[in-house]
């Protein structure tokens, strides 16, 4: 896979919800995490790509990225 694109899935299981997650360049106001490692943005205007992995989907903190992370380690 080229470097900074990923396969995404429109939603994710999550503690048994669904989660959305919102893209690059989508309108979005607050804070997001890189659903791909768990970097933190506040944004006001659009989404920006992952300054870290170049990931391109974000998740709003309250999804717990760094609960479901660390579940991931554990297995």
């Amino acid at each position: 896979m080229p470097e900074g694109s990923e396969r995404i899935p429109e939603s994710q299981e999550s503690q048994g919800s669904i989660a959305e997650f919102l893209r690059t360049g989508q309108p979005a106001a607050g804070e997001f995490h890189c659903s791909r490692c768990g970097y933190g943005v506040i944004v006001q205007a659009e989404l920006p790509r992952c300054p870290m992995c170049s990931g391109t989907a974000w998740e709003p903190p309250s999804w717990g990225v760094t609960r479901r992370r660390m579940a991931e380690r554990l297995r």
